[in-house]
């Protein structure tokens, strides 16, 4: 799970690299890093609601009282209260939050193939411009939708 985040980080590294040696690659680095945090935090988001779905069976008041407190990172950080993105009542509930996460990854994967884009006619430039159109209307309103519950 702690996979990508490490492989982002050397992503990141690259474009320090790529930057400082003025080769022009930093921002492909830079996206890159980004698309793998993405995975990371949908492996992150998943396996923690699926610990607070089904093997977790302490309560929110019982988990954080003040002489149970939790550890994050191995004590060095107490926890007082379970985290927003981390109450997970139900499956839909999770999978509405992964549904999130990955249409971001796809609008990344979109970002990155955007860059390889060949615009030759104008009818190019139309579907271009209309895929970035739709991908941000279907990001609105996914926002929307949530907000909404």
């Amino acid at each position: 799970m702690f996979a990508p985040l490490f492989q982002g980080c050397g992503f990141v590294f690259a474009a320090f690299v790529e930057y400082f040696g003025n080769n022009g690659k930093a921002i492909v680095h830079l996206v890159e890093a980004i698309d793998v945090y993405l995975l990371g935090t949908v492996m992150l988001v998943f396996g923690m609601g699926l610990f607070e779905l089904f093997v977790s069976n302490l309560e929110v008041e019982d988990s954080f009282s003040e002489e149970n407190n939790r550890s994050n990172f191995f004590g060095l950080f107490t926890l007082k209260e379970r985290p927003q993105w981390l109450e997970i009542k139900s499956v839909n509930e999770l999978k509405t939050k992964l549904g999130h996460v990955i249409v971001m990854l796809l609008l990344i994967g979109l970002f990155e193939k955007s860059k390889k884009a060949v615009i030759l006619t104008p009818v190019d430039l139309l579907c271009f411009s209309a895929s970035i159109l739709l991908s941000s209307a279907c990001l609105y309103l996914l926002a929307k939708l949530h907000d909404s519950k």
